[in-house]
């Protein structure tokens, strides 16, 4: 028999797969079309009878994503009526089960929460819990600030794709006991700009209440525009659509607006690698972020969060070992030193010989390219991390523990040139390793140990607040004296403030 559940806009009937019931494509707030185009999200409408819930929904409108065929993700449909969301769950019964709510990546401008590594199986036949992946609005119709176009109605056209995962949550708050969940141990997870999502959320004062623990995967508080700059980038994106006028923007087709966000994506990437830019440190181009609005954002989320923000919620947070290796190698070529100095002397304040030293001699014999990617590694991802969990610890302490994780593992596939890169963790915390095409990017016979306990660690979580478990013993908390951090990697094992000497290069400047 189908499975049903209930939810306060209607009846939906799921399907049972791989020993657990799925309720997919369910709208957790009204079609963002027509008039609501830019606006926050409105409430979900109801329906009379049962919906059918079997099928994802289609996602959010968004360019070619290359990474997106690396994740073995078939091409879906896109669509600006796209907030849906999908549940995976043991029961619908009253069993309160944790629940984790992931986010996905894809720098704000790509993604969807049906990618078939994000598959919840692992979780929720081993250790009883639910899953929830989402949708949200994407690039400019998720991220454009508009408020000086369009005054006070679209005063928070900048955070739109972040308050669609506010109403998320409330969908969840609201509608998760009827799937076995507790709406009162949710926990939120994302990576890369899900990461960066839910730094946001840690100081949005809307979602506060709303989940109860958090997971930032390679993606931390540092990826904010002030109004200025967004302001200036709404310029250049109308100019590259041709219209300025508010009208204009609410008729013009989605793909007249992707075509703008690429123009505009071409030409910030090109900028970011120019003398005088700080490059990375800009953001590298990456176009569409959360806008500090001063209405729904009041403040930085990493200052809201040193102020206490989430000061009952406690935090895990890490990154990859060789994150830039994936962008590196799409960017492919080598340089010689000198070149690598330059380029990181315009992240550095002119810094670039000191801090290419130390990070050499950390690494006897690599190629100036491999210098340039741990670098760059650690301005965009690792420091931003550790900048996050201080800021979370000194806050919390010792009201909620703060953790820190590495993960090294390094894939076989590409001759090995892709090492612990971006987003290479994601198939082992689900404990999708086996999934179709996964292989591709993670090499052949991946870990499953590693992968196994990765998944345990993230349920433990979601579950006590605290990822220890066998397979991670002595998982201390992050205190700035200590810096413990565990490695995911070929063992798992307690590291004390690994990369020392490189961590200590951005003091004062990251």
């Amino acid at each position: 028999m189908a499975p049903i559940a209930n939810t306060t806009t209607g009846q939906l009937q799921g399907r049972e797969r791989a020993g657990t019931l799925l309720f997919a494509g369910i709208p957790y707030a009204a079609p963002p079309v027509g008039d609501r185009r830019f606006r926050p999200p409105a409430p979900p409408e109801p329906w009379t009878g049962v919906r059918d819930a079997t099928a994802f929904g289609p996602q959010a409108w968004q360019g070619n994503q290359m990474l997106g065929g690396m994740f073995s993700q078939e091409a879906p449909d896109n669509n600006e009526d796209c907030l849906s969301l999908n549940v995976m769950t043991p029961a619908c019964d009253d069993a309160l089960r944790p629940v984790l709510f992931w986010i996905h990546g894809g720098g704000f401008e790509g993604g969807t929460g049906a990618t078939p590594w994000y598959d919840g199986t692992a979780f929720v036949t081993r250790h009883d819990v639910v899953v929830v992946t989402i949708n949200y609005r994407l690039g400019a119709l998720g991220f454009l600030h508009l408020a000086e176009l369009g005054g006070e109605a679209y005063a928070s056209s900048g955070l739109n794709g972040i308050l669609d995962q506010v109403a998320a949550l409330r969908w969840v708050r609201d509608n998760i006991a009827g799937f076995g969940g507790d709406p009162d141990n949710v926990t939120i997870f994302g990576e890369s700009a899900g990461g960066m999502s839910v730094a946001t959320l840690l100081g949005l004062p809307s979602a506060r209440g709303l989940f109860h623990k958090a997971i930032a995967q390679s993606g931390a508080a540092q990826f904010l525009l002030h109004p200025a700059d967004a302001a200036a980038r709404t310029a250049r994106f109308c100019e590259a659509l041709g219209s300025t006028d508010i009208d204009a923007l609410l008729a013009a087709e989605p793909a007249a607006l992707l075509r703008a966000q690429a123009g505009l994506n071409a030409a910030m990437m090109a900028e970011a690698l120019q003398p005088g830019s700080h490059g990375a440190r800009a953001g590298l181009g990456l176009p569409f972020q959360p806008v500090l609005d001063g209405v729904e954002l009041p403040e930085p989320p990493l200052d809201a969060v040193q102020n206490g923000s989430a000061a009952q919620v406690p935090l895990l947070t890490g990154t990859t070992l060789d994150e830039w290796n994936l962008f590196g190698l799409m960017a492919g070529g080598d340089i010689d030193p000198d070149k690598a100095v330059r380029r990181i002397d315009r992240m550095t304040d002119g810094r670039g010989a000191d801090v290419y030293d130390v990070y050499a001699s950390a690494r006897p014999g690599a190629a100036p390219s491999e210098v340039l990617n741990a670098v760059i590694t650690d301005i965009v991802f690792r420091v931003p991390a550790i900048r996050l969990a201080e800021a979370h610890g000194e806050a919390a302490h010792p009201t909620a523990a703060t953790r820190m994780y590495l993960f090294t593992h390094a894939s076989t596939a590409f001759d090995g040139k892709l090492g612990s890169c971006h987003a290479l963790e994601i198939p082992f915390v689900f404990d999708s390793i086996r999934r179709r095409g996964v292989d591709f990017f993670l090499g052949h016979e991946p870990p499953a140990d590693l992968a196994a306990d990765m998944n345990a660690a993230w349920a433990a979580f979601a579950r006590t607040g605290d990822p220890s478990h066998a397979g991670t013993p002595g998982w201390d908390a992050y205190e700035p004296t200590t810096r413990v951090t565990m490695e995911f990697g070929d063992e798992r094992r307690t590291l004390a403030d690994p990369m020392g000497a490189e961590r200590a290069c951005w003091d004062g400047l990251l």
